[in-house]
C-alpha cells in the first residue's frame, strides 16, 4: 500500500457530499477519502498487527476480520499457533520492536494482548509511530504508564480503545441514565464485586526454575520487568496473579465492573484509599481483597443528580458487600461474574458486570430517556461479538478533527485505569496500616513518611509436623516505604526496554 499525500486526503463528510450522485455506481469507498490511513488499500480496510494473539487476542482480531490481518507476534509461538494458522498470509514475528522496524509503514492499528506489564511499552511506541491502539484490559500495569498512554493518545490524535468490551454494551450507558435522571438521589456510596479470581492466587513464589519451551521466548515474555527463572507456574495461562506481570482480579475485572462507576459518577482522581485482603505476598496477588477508595466531590451535577463525595468499594476472591436490608432474601447479587449496589439517598441501584440488567431495589419501574450512545445498535453487532473492535475501526476511519470517540478510548480509560491499579497499590501497602492519602495530579501519597518501612512476606513457610500445623514466613528485609510506593506508581523498567518521554 503506497503514501497519499496528506493534501490529496478529504474528510468523510467531504467525500459523501462530493459524490452524492455517482454513489449508486460507486460501492467501495477508497481509502484516500477517509482521513486518517495512511495507506491505499481498494476496499477501503485497515491493515492489522496483532501483539499477543494466544488468548483474547486472537478473540479481538476474529472480531476484525473486515479488515486485514498483516501481521501477528507473540512470544510463544505454540500458544499463538491458533493465530497463525487463521493468518497464514500474516507476517509472524517474536519480537513486536521487530515487527515495527519491517511493516511499520504497512501498519495502520494494532491490538495488544499480552500481559498487563508489557501493555504501556508496547502501546506507547505504536502511538508515537502514529498507529492507532485497540488495547486489553487492564490499560497498563502501573499509574504512571496509564498516565502516558493517556497523554500520547491525545498528542498524537491516533484512535484508541481499551479492551473492557462490555463499555459498547446498552448496560453502562442505562446505568449512566438512571443515575443522571435522580431516579435515585445523590450517590454517597458505591460497593461492587466480582466472582474472580478463577485462576490460583495467593502463590509461594518457586524455588525452582523449569525448563523453558523451545517455542517460548522466556526473555521478550519478561519484557520490561525483572529477569527471574521460568516457571510453568507464570506462563501460559496464570501470569495474571503474579505482581510481576499481572494486577491479579481488579486488573481483570474491574476494568468492566467498575466503567459505569467511573462513568456514572464522573470521578476523577480518589483523594484517599485504603485496603485490606488475605495473606500478601511479595510476589503473588492475594486469594481475596477488599479496597475502599474515596472521591471528593467534582462540584456540581451531572444531570439531576450532585456529584458530591462518595466512598468506592471493591471485594473479589468470594468476599461479597453485605446486602442492602431490603435485598430479596436467597436472591443472587451476581450477573455475570460481579455486581455494584449503588446507595443514592432516594433509592438503591443494582447493576450487573458491565452494568446490565440494572434495577432499583423499592422495586419501582426504570423509566429514563436514552441519552447515549448505543453502539451495538450502531455497529449492528453484539458488545461481545465485535461491535467494541468494529467501533475502533470506525473511529480509525475518521479524521482526528471530526472523530466520535470510542467508548472506552484512552482520554476516559487512561484516568480509569489509574483508578483500577490505585487500587493494586493500596493492598501491596496494606502493612502500613493507615488510610493512604493520594495527590492524583502529581501521582504521589502525600502521607509517606521519609522513614516510614514496610516488608512483606516471602513464603508463607507453612509445614505440617505430626500432625500440627507451623508457620514459618520468610518476609523481605525492611524497605524504605516512600521509595517502595514510587516504585509501584512508576516502574523501573529492565535494561533495554524504555518508554517515551511524558508529555507536557
Amino acid at each position: 500500500m503506497s503514501k497519499i499525500k496528506k493534501e490529496n486526503t478529504l474528510t468523510r463528510r467531504d467525500f459523501v457530499g462530493k459524490t452524492l450522485a455517482a454513489s449508486a455506481a460507486f460501492t467501495i469507498v477508497p481509502s484516500y477519502a477517509v482521513s486518517g490511513l495512511g495507506h491505499v488499500a481498494p476496499s477501503d480496510k485497515l491493515n492489522i498487527a496483532g501483539i499477543g494473539v494466544g488468548g483474547m487476542g486472537l478473540a479481538n482480531l476474529k472480531n476484525l476480520e473486515s479488515q486485514n490481518i498483516v501481521g501477528l507476534c507473540d512470544v510463544d509461538w505454540k500458544y499463538a499457533k491458533g493465530a497463525f494458522d487463521r493468518y497464514p498470509n500474516a507476517k509472524k514475528y517474536w519480537d513486536w520492536r521487530k515487527m515495527f522496524d519491517e511493516m511499520g509503514d504497512e501498519i495502520d492499528g494494532v491490538v495488544i494482548a499480552t500481559a498487563d506489564h508489557a501493555h504501556a511499552v508496547i502501546a506507547a511506541n505504536a502511538i508515537t509511530m502514529g498507529k492507532h491502539v485497540y488495547l486489553q484490559k487492564p490499560l497498563t500495569h502501573s499509574v504512571y504508564e496509564s498516565r502516558l498512554l493517556t497523554k500520547l493518545a491525545d498528542k498524537y490524535k491516533v484512535a484508541t480503545q481499551m479492551g473492557n468490551q462490555g463499555a459498547s454494551g446498552a448496560g453502562v450507558a442505562e446505568t449512566c441514565e438512571i443515575l443522571w435522571s435522580g431516579a435515585i438521589g445523590d450517590v454517597t456510596k458505591v460497593e461492587s464485586f466480582t466472582d474472580r479470581p478463577i485462576w490460583p492466587q495467593g502463590l509461594n513464589t518457586p524455588e525452582k526454575g523449569d525448563w523453558v519451551p523451545d517455542t517460548l521466548n522466556w526473555d521478550l515474555f519478561t519484557g520490561p520487568a525483572k529477569m527471574r527463572p521460568f516457571n510453568e507456574v507464570y506462563h501460559p495461562w496464570n501470569w495474571r496473579g503474579w505482581w510481576d506481570y499481572g494486577t491479579g482480579a481488579l486488573g481483570d475485572m474491574a476494568c468492566h465492573i467498575l466503567h459505569p462507576v467511573f462513568e456514572g459518577l464522573k470521578l476523577g482522581y480518589p483523594s484517599k484509599v485504603q485496603a485490606s485482603s488475605s495473606l500478601l505476598l511479595n510476589d503473588s496477588a492475594p486469594v481475596s481483597q477488599a479496597v475502599k477508595l474515596t472521591f471528593p466531590s467534582r462540584g456540581g451535577r451531572q444531570g439531576r443528580m450532585k456529584l458530591g463525595e462518595v466512598d468506592v468499594s471493591w471485594y473479589d476472591g468470594g468476599i461479597k458487600p453485605m446486602l442492602p436490608d431490603n435485598w430479596p432474601a436467597g436472591k443472587e447479587p451476581n450477573k455475570s461474574g460481579g455486581g455494584t449496589f449503588f446507595y443514592g439517598t432516594k433509592d438503591i441501584l443494582h447493576v450487573g458486570c458491565y452494568g446490565v440488567e440494572p434495577e432499583l431495589l423499592s422495586g419501582k419501574k426504570i423509566s429514563v430517556p436514552k441519552t447515549e450512545r448505543r453502539v451495538e445498535d450502531e455497529m449492528g453487532l453484539a458488545w461481545n461479538k465485535g461491535a467494541h473492535e468494529m467501533d475502533w475501526v470506525r473511529a480509525c476511519k475518521e479524521s482526528a478533527e471530526n472523530r466520535k470517540p470510542c467508548t472506552s478510548d484512552f482520554a476516559e480509560a487512561g484516568p480509569f485505569n489509574e483508578m483500577v491499579v490505585m487500587g493494586v497499590l493500596a493492598v501491596r501497602l496494606q502493612a502500613l496500616n493507615k488510610t493512604l492519602e493520594w495527590d492524583g495530579e502529581n501521582m504521589k501519597f502525600t502521607n509517606i513518611g521519609p522513614n516510614e518501612e514496610i516488608k512483606t512476606v516471602i513464603r508463607d513457610g507453612f509445614k505440617i509436623h505430626d500432625g500440627h500445623p507451623t508457620f514459618n514466613k520468610d518476609w523481605t528485609d525492611p524497605m524504605n516505604a516512600m521509595a517502595y510506593a514510587e516504585e509501584l506508581v512508576k516502574h523501573t523498567y529492565r535494561e533495554g526496554w524504555s518508554l517515551p518521554d511524558m508529555p507536557a
